[in-house]
């Protein structure tokens, strides 16, 4: 698989900030997946189909670079058992911090909201104490 450019990087970057930005600005409403997917699942009367066109938008998204770049996707590095264990967790995470990394590292700390700017210096943190952590373990293989 090629390595990411800079360029392309920066181009997913300010797409992401566009989308979101574009989502506020027209409905009101933050891009943080958790809460969008949480809203599909207990949703609220007149609130369904925006949040269903959004995760269509991404999975539609995700099949289209199949279709069009499937080198650049690669394969899973882990099982499907270990996959879903770990999505678990990470809604579990989610729930717990009131919210993903996309609402809060994209769209709170655009916001200047003090709760996203803890949360995602959190999320930081604890990722780069897992990273060191399974180094010193001996990594996974």
């Amino acid at each position: 698989m090629e390595e990411l450019t800079l360029i392309s990087a920066l181009v997913g970057g300010a797409l992401i900030g566009i989308a979101a930005s574009l989502l506020l600005l027209a409905s009101g409403r933050v891009a943080g997946i958790s809460g969008i997917v949480g809203g599909l699942l207990t949703p609220a009367r007149g609130d369904w189909l925006w949040r269903a066109l959004f995760i269509a938008g991404l999975l539609l998204a995700g099949l289209g670079a199949v279709v069009l770049a499937p080198e650049r996707i690669g394969v899973a590095p882990r099982s499907l058992s270990t996959l879903i264990v770990g999505g678990l967790l990470v809604g579990i995470g989610t729930r717990l911090g009131n919210g993903c990394t996309s609402g809060h590292g994209v769209c709170g700390i655009s916001r200047l909201a003090p709760r996203s700017i803890i949360a995602t210096l959190t999320f930081i943190a604890m990722g780069m104490l897992v990273v060191r952590m399974f180094a010193w373990l001996g990594g996974l293989s």
